[in-house]
């Protein structure tokens, strides 16, 4: 019987365990043709640079390259839905989706 009630509570944490659906890593874009990708604490930024940021897994934020749009200010993100992102930044669209990873 304690097996049983072992075996059930294991089950249960294994299934209570957060999807990883709702992190902020994965690619990202705006409409306007802007894209990004964040892997942890590494990011590819909208103007190409592979940097590292402060991560968290609903939130990520760096000071960006000065050639990138928002150039040498700092970034923030934030998860606002499953396929969708919030940016702190001028000269950045507040609103980016996700997307598929770039093609070459």
């Amino acid at each position: 019987m304690r097996l049983v009630a072992l075996a059930t509570a294991i089950a249960g944490l294994a299934l209570a365990t957060p999807a990883r659906a709702d992190a902020i890593d994965g690619h990202w874009c705006t409409e306007g043709g802007l894209r990004l990708s964040i892997a942890g604490p590494s990011i590819v930024t909208p103007g190409g640079a592979r940097i590292q940021g402060d991560y968290g897994r609903h939130d990520f934020a760096y000071t960006a390259p000065a050639s990138d749009p928002g150039g040498s200010q700092r970034v923030t993100l934030r998860l606002r839905g499953e396929n969708l992102m919030q940016v702190e930044a001028a000269g950045l669209d507040p609103l980016w989706r996700r997307c598929g990873p770039p093609t070459s």
